[in-house]
């Protein structure tokens, strides 16, 4: 459960943006989207794969730079 503290004279939709933010940092969101639509486990793993890939990619363009 997700509790955001308003502070004494704070504006509503700060507070709002804060709960937001902290929501979406949760990953719910991203997990109800997967849910709704069966993925193969071969398509997981691919789509894992690719994403580790992607991110060396990123690590090593930064370690040359």
């Amino acid at each position: 459960m997700i509790i955001v503290q308003i502070k004494e004279g704070e504006n509503i939709e700060r507070a709002l943006k804060r709960f937001k933010r902290k929501f979406e940092k949760t990953g719910t969101i991203k997990e109800i989207r997967a849910r709704k639509v069966y993925k193969k486990p071969s398509q997981v793993r691919r789509e894992m794969r690719n994403k580790a890939v992607y991110i060396q990619q990123l690590k090593r363009a930064n370690d040359e730079v």
